[in-house]
């Protein structure tokens, strides 16, 4: 059998009063105790949310969810246009040239204004240059909002999305 200990802390029942309205640390006695008895602890909510796969594994690509994409040369794409979180992935390559900066990114956009949320930048250079990075990020689209996808000349934006959750938060397994 452990031994109960009592703990009188103003900051951590500050915050149990902040995270637990419920137990509102009102009324006579301690509000926290501790005991040195090992008491098990079970985690049940995946299950409880109706799903055995691990969160991680829930965000991998398949042939059923996953929708490719590539955009190139002074093109403008949307990429996504329907509620809820995507994962976006992919590389983006660009290469310069003497008279004018190069550039690949992806903006939202609600319609009337749009910002951009990833970018590649390559400055207009005698010296010729090809650089590609990866990307790998996951957005949030609100009703009437699109991802789009922009390269300029000699530019390419390839990838491809997939749904992660819905607008609700419920995850898309693969």
């Amino acid at each position: 059998m452990g031994q109960e200990f009592f703990i009188n802390s103003e900051e951590l029942e500050a915050k149990v009063r902040q995270l637990l309205p419920s137990q509102g640390g009102k009324g006579a006695g301690f509000d926290l105790s501790a005991s040195t008895q090992i008491v098990p602890i079970i985690d049940l909510t995946e299950s409880a949310e109706g799903s055995n796969v691990r969160a991680d594994l829930q965000t991998a690509f398949s042939f059923k969810t996953t929708t490719e994409f590539s955009v190139t040369g002074t093109a403008t794409t949307t990429l996504v246009n329907n509620t809820g979180y995507y994962r976006v992935f992919g590389t983006a390559t660009n290469e310069n040239n003497a008279s004018a900066e190069r550039l690949a990114n992806f903006t939202i956009s609600d319609g009337s204004t749009t910002k951009i949320i990833w970018q590649q930048q390559l400055v207009a250079d005698s010296t010729k240059l090809l650089i590609s990075n990866p990307f790998d990020f996951t957005i949030f689209l609100e009703a009437g909002h699109s991802l789009i996808g922009f390269c300029s000349d000699d530019g390419y934006l390839v990838g491809c999305t997939r749904q992660v959750a819905s607008i609700d938060g419920v995850l898309t397994l693969p």
